[in-house]
């Protein structure tokens, strides 16, 4: 296959995370999974394990712009993903990157903060994000508390996360992946997910029985990543989040344990196929 015919290049800007569950190290592993091509600029890394970040380094913004221009310029893309960004001005620099790809789709993870609630991204930032990010968004994926910063609106039922979609779809977005994993009473009450894929054309939901683990760790990286490269294959959006969904629910399953805390998931589970079944 050549260059020229090959899909599922997804470049991706996003933080790093040593512990190898989340961030850069959680979009690769997905996107090889699935069969696509992962190229990185790095925004920060970070010094995490399961029980949370301890530290963060920004990198310099020329960098992070250097970085993304030397892929554009040689490898291409497919499909752009976003992860954490930390500051406004690393937000106006992904921004410029993605206008200069016109045509590329971007999935907009709005990583705000970690699992172990240390922040990702500045108060000031929040505003850079919503009016810089959200319109360039092929899908934004938001989980409630993110939704919540982003809309004004309280995000507690899935009701809410219905509303604060079509909100999101207001300020620009063309499409929401409304994540349900912190919602807890209403429809489904608390035994179920409920995950609402959101566009002007309508609603598609996705829903599952709720997983008693603490290996969560990753999910939402991973979950937009699996988007992002669906999309770079040429698959319709809803197909993509279909996909997406069903090998993070897998993962989650087949999570090896490791650490004491929020676990990694098991990314390469599909690579292993029924052997790898836990």
């Amino acid at each position: 296959m050549t260059q020229a015919t090959h899909r599922g290049r997804v470049l991706v800007l996003a933080g790093s995370d040593s512990g190898g569950g989340a961030g850069i190290q959680a979009d690769i592993k997905t996107i090889t999974a699935l069969g696509g091509y992962a190229a990185t600029a790095i925004t920060a890394v970070t010094v995490q394990n399961t029980l949370g970040v301890s530290a963060v380094h920004p990198i310099p913004l020329e960098i992070v712009e250097a970085q993304a221009r030397a892929v554009l310029d040689d490898i291409g893309a497919d499909a752009f993903k976003t992860g954490m960004l930390g500051d406004a001005a690393t937000v106006e620099v992904v921004a410029r990157v993605l206008d200069s790809a016109r045509g590329v789709p971007a999935v907009i993870d709005p990583v705000m903060v970690a699992k172990g609630g240390a922040s990702l991204l500045a108060d000031q930032a929040v505003g850079a994000l919503k009016s810089l990010l959200v319109p360039r968004a092929a899908l934004l994926t938001p989980n409630a508390p993110e939704a919540a910063a982003l809309t004004g609106l309280v995000v507690e039922t899935t009701d809410d996360l219905r509303r604060a979609g079509e909100a999101l779809l207001a300020l620009g977005a063309h499409a929401v992946l409304m994540k349900g994993g912190h919602v807890l009473n209403g429809e489904g009450g608390g035994e179920r997910v409920i995950d609402l894929l959101i566009t002007r054309q309508g609603e598609t939901a996705f829903e599952g029985e709720r997983i008693d683990t603490r290996h969560t760790h990753g999910t939402g990286c991973t979950l937009a990543s699996a988007c992002a490269v669906g999309l770079a294959q040429g698959l319709s959006l809803t197909e993509s989040v279909a996909r997406a969904w069903n090998y993070v629910h897998e993962a989650m399953l087949r999570a090896p344990g490791f650490g004491a805390g929020h676990g990694p998931l098991d990314h390469g589970w599909l690579l292993r196929g029924e052997e790898g079944r836990r």
